[in-house]
């Protein structure tokens, strides 16, 4: 099961929530991976920068953190996204919220399939990933 969990009182775009769920398993499924529970917690700065000291001990702000417990064949995790991060980020890079929202959201599902981007090599994989992804959801019917 695939749950949004909106933290915030921002107003997310509408979207088709089938559509997505399809996208995620079919992201998943291109890496060899069914899809088991993924929690999406939409929240704040504040919430995400206190998630990041808690569990993994930095002291800064980030647009996306997945704690992971996928198995051999299923992707499952918990995945926190900062919206206020989310729409900075789009401001920066001249998308819109939604655009970078998706963005953002098979980019906590491209960890769940193991996938790194700790390196300028893999951070460029990772973002090649994300733009096939993308390209992925826009050829779903809407």
């Amino acid at each position: 099961m695939i749950r949004f969990i909106n933290e915030t009182n921002i107003e997310l775009p509408t979207t088709n929530d089938q559509r997505l769920n399809r996208w995620i398993r079919a992201v998943a499924a291109g890496y060899g991976f069914a899809t088991g529970d993924i929690t999406y917690i939409l929240c704040d700065d504040e919430k995400i920068l206190a998630v990041n000291r808690q569990f993994l001990g930095h002291d800064y702000y980030t647009d996306v953190i997945t704690f992971d417990y996928s198995t051999k064949s299923k992707i499952s995790g918990d995945v926190y996204i900062s919206l206020d991060t989310v729409q900075s980020n789009a401001e920066m890079v001249g998308a819109t919220f939604e655009q970078e929202l998706y963005r953002i959201l098979i980019h906590g599902v491209l960890h769940l399939t193991g996938q790194e981007d700790k390196t300028p090599e893999k951070r460029a994989e990772m973002t090649d990933k994300e733009e096939k992804a993308l390209a992925l959801l826009n050829s779903l019917n809407r």
